[in-house]
């Protein structure tokens, strides 16, 4: 079983996820454990408030680090798990990552909010991971993003052939899929995939991946083996754009 903790002041953005589909199949099944914790819970003021204004001045205000500290080290077996903090200055997330953490036992995520976190909270963090080059409002949703990649790694929570044969899980793009009807609005399922023949259909996927990953993210085919069938097809493919 693999163990999240995901520390936020807005449980009802995670509970929402957490209570559907994949992930609530899995947790009822005992694959995923998900504990959601409130941290403005361990405030100790009297107003219950989390943040404050920043030493040296600034726009907005900055989560402090006392609550959140007192939440993460409230948690059982802390010490042990991979502490995560979601944060636009991180390292930004990718499939490699998400099957890496997928090998932990626990993992603990904490959101940041408003304009961030007291940095002392550095000294309570394993990794810090953004999930792309853009601002949000607050850490649940990268949060989120982050814990459904790794849970659907974790085996029998999804069918292993799904995971394989996906996305980034080779280094190319998806091939595109197709289901019935065979024809629709004048769009037909390509032909080859009703030939039966399992051979050229294997050969008919992967050339369009290598297709599909050379029109929208060329940047991953440097880091693919690709063979030389692979590379002629590819100059196929640039010459027919020129």
């Amino acid at each position: 079983m693999l163990r999240f903790d995901i520390l936020t002041l807005f449980p009802e953005m995670i509970e929402g996820v957490v209570n559907s589909s994949i992930l609530k199949r899995a947790r009822e099944k005992g694959l995923l454990e998900i504990n959601i914790i409130d941290f403005r819970l361990f405030s100790t003021n009297k107003h219950n408030t989390v943040d404050d204004y920043a030493y040296g001045g600034g726009a907005g205000m900055l989560i402090s680090v006392e609550p959140l500290h007192k939440a993460l080290v409230s948690i059982p077996g802390y010490e042990q798990a991979t502490k995560i903090l979601t944060t636009p200055s991180g390292k930004v997330f990718n499939q490699q990552m998400a099957i890496d953490l997928s090998k932990n036992e626990h993992i603990i995520i904490m959101c940041g909010h408003y304009e961030g976190i007291d940095n002392r909270i550095l000294n309570y963090v394993d990794e810090e991971i953004s999930i792309g080059d853009y601002v949000l409002t607050g850490g649940e949703i990268p949060a989120l993003t982050i814990m459904d990649a790794v849970a659907r790694l974790v085996k029998g929570v999804i069918s292993d052939d799904s995971t394989v044969q996906e996305s980034f899980m080779s280094g190319l793009l998806e091939y595109p899929q197709y289901t019935r009807p065979q024809v629709y609005d004048g769009h037909s399922v390509p032909e080859i995939l009703l030939s039966g023949h399992h051979a050229n259909i294997e050969k008919w996927k992967h050339k369009e991946a290598l297709k599909k990953t050379y029109k929208m993210r060329p940047d991953l085919l440097d880091k693919v083996a690709l063979t030389a069938e692979d590379y002629a097809y590819l100059k196929e493919l640039e010459k027919n754009e020129n």
